[in-house]
């Protein structure tokens, strides 16, 4: 019984740590990796409570209104009450005195010179600053879940082009001991063989450790169970050439956020330079006003035993001080609104730079492509010309064993520069701010 049990728990932790699958395509891992952002969420929060503020500026136009209700009761310590130099008899007193109290006042702001406007126009700038913040972590989750992807892409076809050389060099050894076996090469040759298929296999350790790394942080950013082994597919690359660089720095021009933020901030400033001035205006106020007063002490009096006036008023108030103690509160917007222009320039500039670095790598990468796929034919042509020597006891063994290698090496150096083109790719759509657009 006891071994059963054993042997239930052993295969059920296999079960448990199994791992599961999946195969998914770069634009599927972008939107699992926004949907499960966890930074995202603290943006999207910020930009609930920019929302808020916005309806509360709003709130703040309406009319306020108060409304209150008293009872108060009240003890006369003396019966008679005589008024000074009175001739007159005391009056007497009642021993004690109730009284119903109540208000209802309804306030309205006429003029205010705009404060309330500009109130509103701050925080709908702040809120859309924040959707931009938004955006731009959008975009970053987006090139990092891509900049993985492709990481273990690469990985991947290292590792076919390694298992493609593996059987290569089996091959190899094979021939190089039945020409042991006939006198034809020494025992060192067969090991030379051995030994470079050894070093072969520790490529492939590496790759596979790599591999379970890049694997690993990909689950993380996607938020997949930590032991789903991920495989990509339908990795993108440009059917043609991108447009000008011209045309994609003035596109990066329209669409970067970072650009967009500092010309939201320069409304921003220039609004609360707005705000600061209407400060010093005067403001114009209408109240209405109903009292209740019921001396009688009854909840519920009799007619004509209670007063009821209504009153209807208007305040214009100005507070004049503000003429001499907000004038550098106008310096220091006017300062916010030039930093924020300033601001904009350097983005502007580096903004540029990005997307000419970007544009200059990308077609760099291209040209790579296309002399590693020569190389490749060259390194093919010589492993097949030194394989045909080495046959005929022609070439050495190092000779034969150097012309596999490089032809090992530029096969995986083609595979690498393919996927750092497909990543250069999306790295201009990065800089030009249209990384997400399909």
């Amino acid at each position: 019984m006891r071994k059963t049990l054993l042997i239930i728990l052993f295969f059920g932790s296999l079960g448990a740590s199994a791992q599961s699958s999946r195969t998914i395509t770069v634009d599927e891992a972008i939107r699992l990796g926004i949907e499960n952002s966890k930074a995202l969420k603290v943006s999207q929060s910020r930009i609930d409570e920019a929302v808020s503020r916005f309806n509360q500026a709003k709130d703040r136009a309406l009319p306020t209104a108060s409304a209150s209700y008293a009872f108060s009761h009240a003890n006369f310590l003396s019966g008679k009450f005589e008024l000074p130099g009175s001739t007159n008899e005391p009056l007497d007193l009642p021993s004690k005195a109730d009284a119903f109290i109540g208000t209802l006042s309804v306030q309205e702001t006429i003029f205010a010179g705009n404060k309330l406007k500009y109130a509103k126009e701050s925080t709908d700038l702040l809120t859309s600053i924040a959707r931009l913040d938004a955006d731009k972590q959008k975009d970053n989750i987006a090139y990092n879940i891509i900049t993985a992807c492709y990481n273990l892409y690469k990985v991947e076809q290292s590792q076919k082009v390694v298992e493609q050389n593996l059987q290569a060099v089996d091959q190899q050894i094979k021939q190089a001991q039945q020409f042991f076996s006939q006198g034809l090469v020494t025992k060192n040759d067969v090991l030379r063989f051995q030994l470079q298929k050894n070093n072969i296999q520790l490529t492939g350790v590496d790759l596979e450790t790599n591999k379970k790394i890049v694997n690993y942080n990909l689950d993380i950013l996607l938020g997949l169970p930590e032991n789903t082994e991920l495989e990509i597919k339908e990795f993108g690359f440009p059917a043609t050439s991108p447009a000008a660089l011209v045309s994609l720095i003035d596109t990066a021009l329209n669409n970067r956020e970072e650009i967009k933020d500092y010309v939201l901030r320069s409304q921003l400033a220039e609004t609360n330079i707005k705000t600061v001035k209407a400060d010093l205006m005067p403001t114009l106020s209408a109240t209405g006003s109903m009292y209740y007063i019921n001396p009688t002490g009854k909840f519920v009096p009799k007619a004509n035993t209670f007063l009821a006036p209504v009153s209807v008023g208007a305040t214009l108030a100005w507070s004049i001080d503000r003429l001499w103690t907000n004038k550098h509160k106008v310096s220091e917007a006017q300062i916010q609104k030039n930093e924020a222009e300033i601001g904009k320039g350097i983005t502007t500039d580096n903004v540029k730079t990005e997307v000419n670095q970007d544009y200059q790598n990308f077609t760099r990468s291209v040209e790579r492509i296309k002399i590693l796929e020569n190389s490749i034919q060259q390194a093919a042509e010589n492993d097949r010309i030194l394989e045909s020597k080495y046959r005929n006891n022609i070439a050495s063994v190092t000779d034969r064993i150097d012309a596999q290698t490089q032809l090992f090496q530029s096969q995986i150096n083609l595979e690498l520069a393919k996927a750092d083109a497909g990543l250069a790719w999306y790295t201009l759509r990065k800089s030009t701010g249209t990384i997400k657009q399909r």
